[in-house]
């Protein structure tokens, strides 16, 4: 007779928990061997052919578990953060608790009882969660150095309030050193002082921050990002990254580069640069795929070139 009673609709396309389904109208006693509900774990279930999705996952975890926060790899996707290939799909499920309470016993759930400030947990979407700061510290264990690197950067870059619903940075450098000083003994805080020491403001992309690393480890000079072709002039043409006193500008173009029209403007930005005498390189993905070991081989001869240029060495300005 308990399978007569249909389902609530608010409990056929995602996971729910006890308290849930007795808001629905459901007694747990009317869940026990029911016909299209799988038991996931304590106080949690799921219709039986409900797609994995992960924020629904998260949401109902998050909800059964008092005190605790969805954390690490599972919080980064949530977040929308820049992770690398082998985890950007990852539907691992993270679920961090303090030391107070017991450890995370839960089938299919990865815990970790943890340090954690009040500030450094948001409620998002109803999901309670590691903020995207404490993320990135959480993930400095886990993650390789340049990917670190990465994530941090996305974090601090400057947001473009034309294409983005914000007009301010998710947090600064001096924000995420207090935050790194503040967990001395953290599992991972080494690796995650190395990443600030490389982490700069300005890559729009995690590309652009791995063909940045890759010419330091080649030993190339740092260079400057966001390169305008005309200084403090809004309207300006940019360069990903560059060195104005050798007139060379580096282009990173991305898959969302592809489209006619993006590809116009580009072409455009090119030719202002290089009718002002300025040297422009163009990488893509096949660079990213070799590591940019193409790349900076190419970076460095341009280098050279511009530096036994006499109208550049001896510092008399083309154009612009």
């Amino acid at each position: 007779m308990q399978n007569a009673m249909p389902l609530p609709p608010r409990l056929t396309n995602a996971p729910f928990t006890i308290d849930e389904a007795e808001a629905a109208g459901l007694k747990q006693s009317h869940l026990w061997n029911r016909v299209g509900i799988d038991g996931v774990s304590r106080g949690l279930y799921r219709p039986s052919d409900w797609d994995f999705e992960l924020s629904a996952a998260a949401r109902s975890l998050s909800a059964a578990s008092p005190g605790a926060w969805i954390s690490h790899v599972t919080a980064a996707r949530l977040h929308g953060v820049c992770l690398p290939p082998w985890l950007s799909d990852s539907n691992e499920l993270h679920l961090s608790k303090p030391r107070h309470l017991p450890s995370v016993r839960r089938k299919g759930v990865i815990g970790h009882t943890v340090v954690a400030s009040d500030d450094e947990i948001e409620n998002v979407h109803g999901i309670r969660m590691s903020t995207r700061s404490r993320t990135w510290l959480d993930l400095a264990r886990r993650l390789p150095l340049s990917d670190l690197v990465c994530m941090g950067d996305e974090l601090i870059r400057r947001p473009r309030p034309d294409f983005e619903d914000r007009d301010t940075p998710f947090t600064t450098l001096e924000a995420l050193r207090e935050l790194v000083g503040r967990h001395k003994n953290l599992q991972g805080v080494v690796r995650a002082r190395e990443a600030l020491d490389l982490m700069r403001v300005g890559a729009d992309s995690g590309p652009e921050s791995l063909l940045r690393l890759a010419m330091l480890d080649a030993g190339i000079p740092e260079p400057e990002l966001q390169v305008q072709l005309r200084p403090n002039d809004p309207f300006s043409p940019s360069a990903d990254l560059g060195f104005r006193d050798r007139r060379v500008a580096i282009q990173y173009d991305g898959g969302h580069h592809l489209g006619q029209e993006q590809m116009f403007s580009d072409r455009r930005r090119d030719k202002a640069f290089e009718a002002a005498g300025w040297m422009v390189l163009n990488f893509g993905k096949d660079d990213l795929a070799d590591n940019f070991s193409s790349a900076t081989r190419k970076i460095k001869t341009a280098l050279r070139s511009a530096w036994q240029d006499p109208a550049v060495s001896s510092g008399f300005t083309r154009g612009t």
